[in-house]
């Protein structure tokens, strides 16, 4: 990374150095002439005027204009001196920094004190706030290449990190206060990252849960080949209760499977058919009001009369009787589960609501995670995996299923089909 840092930091500063550079010769070539000439005339128009005052007025009233000019910031060395009878003075040579006066019959020599200044002192002066110029563009470049090379560094490490499988690294803290893309980029990736530790930790407790269901009925398929083989007798009542355990172990392996499938990216499309699925759903109330009849438990359906969608008849098939079917395994002995439909946007969306204890506000979520059930249920019935399914399935086709108390006590459901849309990809189960 310290190379793209020095390599950043060149970049930047020869284009800065450049630029500069080339407003310096420019400078040089095209205003130096300009101010020697003026300098040049600035000494002559001394000189005259000095030559003038001595030659008028004499060597004090000269004395007093040299004075005069050095007091408004221009020190203008002049020097005279004696150099013979008046008759020497037009041997001078008048086109020089020379000039002669005469007065009171000597002739006098007017000159600019000191050597004429060399290329250096010439242009040295023009030099210096170029080469600051330069300093701070050394200083600009480093402070850029810093600012962005150092989140680089930091998102390298992220990535690094990621790729070793450190799921809990997070950089977005190390970036500072930067409001840049750099920055968004460093909390994508620690969004990333979270979400990944997420999925981790789900599909370790998805293993767990997993096993724990399939531990449960092959540990009943064990203890009754047990009893089978102390007491040959009673085959009859253990094959039965083999075949049971068999049939539960099949229900979860395709249950597992469904899931699966609806969870993965890559699933290919489930077949479609165009059904009415009020149809459907007056199907599965009637059935689960057969059933419900041995606690007293009525279900109810009032809605719509008819809708008609291109869906997967099977998905939608379960995802409307894992729902109906959960609300009666809840409700209290003797009340009503109420299923109603309505069309709004050319979406289904059914609602289903018992008379249950219903789910705390922090589970209403959980309970459509695999294996989830909620803490207000005392024995355990299924898998877990029914409402899981649902939203899934309702994913699938391009909708959506959610969960909220009712406030005279009880669950409501709230499943939404659309007439037809294209599949929606899933996240991996979690």
């Amino acid at each position: 990374m310290h190379r793209l840092f020095w390599k950043f930091f060149t970049v930047v500063w020869l284009a800065m150095a450049g630029s500069i550079a080339i407003l310096f010769a420019i400078s040089t070539l095209f205003q130096s002439p300009f101010e020697e000439e003026v300098a040049g005339r600035e000494l002559s128009l001394t000189l005259e005027t000095a030559a003038q005052v001595l030659q008028s007025d004499g060597l004090e009233a000269t004395a007093r204009l040299v004075a005069a000019v050095r007091r408004t910031g221009r020190d203008i060395p002049v020097t005279v001196t004696t150099d013979g009878p008046a008759i020497d003075c037009a041997e001078q040579n008048e086109e020089a920094l020379v000039r002669t006066a005469v007065r009171d019959g000597e002739c006098y020599r007017l000159e600019i004190a000191g050597a004429a200044p060399s290329m250096m002192a010439k242009t040295w002066p023009r030099a210096v706030p170029w080469l600051a110029a330069l300093l701070a563009a050394a200083a600009a470049a480093y402070w850029l290449a810093r600012y962005f090379i150092t989140p680089v560094e930091q998102l390298r490490y992220g990535l690094r990190s990621l790729a070793r499988g450190e799921l809990d690294v997070r950089i977005a803290h190390k970036i500072g206060a930067k409001r840049d893309e750099i920055a968004s980029l460093a909390h994508d990736l620690d969004i990333t990252a979270a979400r990944l530790q997420e999925l981790q930790m789900a599909q370790q407790q998805l293993f767990h849960d997993i096993s724990h269901e399939l531990r449960s009925p092959l540990s009943r398929l064990q203890a009754a080949i047990g009893v089978l083989q102390q007491n040959p007798v009673r085959l009859a009542v253990m094959i039965e209760r083999m075949s049971r355990e068999v049939e539960r172990l099949d229900e979860l392996v395709g249950e597992i499977l469904t899931l699966a499938r609806l969870s993965d990216r890559d699933t290919p499309r489930f077949e479609r058919q165009t059904l009415d699925l009020v149809d459907l759903l007056r199907e599965i109330v009637d059935d689960a009001g057969f059933e419900g009849q041995a606690r007293g438990v009525t279900v109810q359906y009032e809605g719509v009369d008819t809708f008609v969608a291109s869906v997967n008849g099977e998905l939608i098939y379960r995802a409307l009787e894992n729902v109906i079917r959960n609300a009666i395994t809840h409700t209290g002995p003797s009340t009503a589960v109420r299923v109603t439909s309505k069309v709004l946007d050319r979406k289904l969306i059914v609602t289903v609501e018992d008379d249950g204890e219903g789910v705390p506000e922090t589970e209403l979520e959980a309970i459509f995670k695999p294996f989830s059930q909620s803490s207000t249920v005392t024995t355990r019935s299924g898998f877990g995996l029914g409402l899981a399914i649902t939203r899934r399935a309702a994913e699938w086709h391009g909708g959506g299923a959610k969960a909220e108390n009712r406030p005279a006590g009880g669950l409501s459901v709230q499943i939404t089909i659309p007439t037809c849309a294209a599949p929606r990809k899933l996240v991996a189960a979690n």
